[in-house]
């Protein structure tokens, strides 16, 4: 099977740039990620990680069912 790829990928002009590009978005996007995650507030942090053990929310959330 990987015979197959590679023979018709082989054909194709200018194919060794795709996998170039794919490791450039990956590195990209978790250097973005990283960046944000020190450079975020720690207030935020905490009421985001408190949203699943807000009562309120729960109670709102039975209501509607």
């Amino acid at each position: 099977m990987l015979r197959f790829i590679k023979g018709n990928l082989e054909n194709i002009d200018g194919v060794q740039i795709y996998p170039l590009i794919s490791l450039l978005i990956f590195f990209i996007f978790f250097v973005v990620l990283f960046y944000w995650v020190f450079t975020a507030k720690k207030d935020h942090i905490t009421e985001v990680s408190n949203i699943p053990l807000d009562t309120d929310t729960n109670n709102q959330n039975k209501e509607l069912l």
